[in-house]
């Protein structure tokens, strides 16, 4: 990303608050003679660009740029492609930080193409933010990266095992939980059987969601039957194609869950077979098509994680991890939300 803008200053800050730069000065010294309400407004600007002015002249004084890499998905995932387009959002925040981020597309659902696009980044970044597959090869290469001074942050789906630095995203088996009671009390007193079409059960994220998911229908909707996880590796043909099969076999197909994306080809599959209003369809993110498919009924709830709040976090913790500051986790708490058509945001 090019850098557009010079870094932010105590002036942009006093302009942003509409004071002046004494006042400005005044707040970060904690001087008297400044009204409450005057002294909000500047320490809310100040929060707002995360800005530290000794920070910002030791950017300045830097050689070159941090350099951070986001390795995302390759394939049209509409969630990860939000997130791209957020991180694209923050080129004046970043250029304020003397920051510079690349995507890396690779194919995450296989461990030896990530793992060996993980090992290509040695020494040449500074921090990488990745989409990881939980496999033996992945955290090997994790490890490398750490061991070589790399900072390593996981971002939507986690790698606890290996010696990444921290994990940006929801917890993925309340998550779960979440779709499997909203997918049993939408079912209601029927009986018959439950769909789950994942991405991979190797995405940590995709494993625990189906946990979480499988605890609630076992302990309290065991009239329920589960099938059988089917993989679309989060692609919309083969989602649908996988989904027709299901249903021409199992007329008694009630619930589904999509613990991924390919949720077009789910929902494809649903409305082509005439069963959009007798199952219970809950996916997971609200993107120009699950919002479509909610207005239409065909998607009763939607599990959201903000993609804004995740592309961000990501950044922080990773120049937090720079420049040894510690972490602020609560800022960085990736919440979970249950979005349906009547509280589309």
């Amino acid at each position: 990303m090019k850098e557009q803008e010079a870094p932010l200053t105590l002036r942009d800050i006093a302009r942003q608050a509409g004071v002046s730069l004494a006042t400005v000065d005044r707040v970060l010294h904690n001087r008297a003679g400044v009204r409450p309400d005057t002294a909000r407004r500047v320490r809310e600007a100040i929060e707002r660009n995360a800005f530290r002015p000794h920070v910002a002249a030791a950017e300045l004084a830097r050689g070159r740029a941090r350099r951070f890499a986001f390795v995302m998905p390759s394939g049209p995932n509409l969630f990860m492609q939000q997130i791209q387009s957020y991180l694209g959002e923050m080129s004046t925040w970043l250029s304020a930080r003397r920051l510079a981020i690349e995507m890396v597309a690779t194919d995450v659902f296989d461990p030896a193409v990530l793992a060996a696009t993980l090992e290509s980044l040695a020494g040449d970044f500074d921090g990488v933010a990745v989409v990881a597959l939980d496999h033996p090869s992945v955290r090997a290469a994790i490890n490398d990266l750490v061991d070589g001074g790399t900072k390593v942050v996981t971002l939507v789906s986690d790698v606890p095992s290996s010696r990444r630095h921290h994990y940006v995203g929801i917890d993925n088996i309340a998550a779960g939980r979440t779709a499997g009671t909203l997918v049993g009390r939408l079912v209601g007193p029927r009986q018959g059987k439950v769909a789950i079409v994942a991405g991979s059960q190797g995405l940590r994220d995709h494993a625990e969601r189906i946990f979480g998911f499988n605890q609630v229908m076992a302990s309290e909707f065991s009239q329920l039957d589960v099938l059988p996880v089917l993989e679309g590796r989060d692609a919309d043909e083969r989602s649908e194609h996988l989904m027709m099969r299901l249903l021409s076999s199992h007329p008694d197909i009630v619930g589904l869950y999509n613990v991924g994306a390919g949720t077009p080809g789910v929902a494809k599959a649903l409305i082509e077979s005439g069963r959009e209003k007798q199952v219970v369809f809950v996916g997971h993110d609200v993107t120009v098509v699950t919002r479509k498919l909610l207005l239409q009924g065909v998607i009763d709830a939607a599990i959201s994680q903000n993609p804004g709040h995740e592309a961000r976090a990501a950044v922080r913790v990773l120049l937090a991890l720079a420049r040894g500051e510690p972490i602020l986790s609560e800022q960085e708490n990736i919440r979970i939300d249950i979005v349906m058509r009547d509280n589309l945001p």
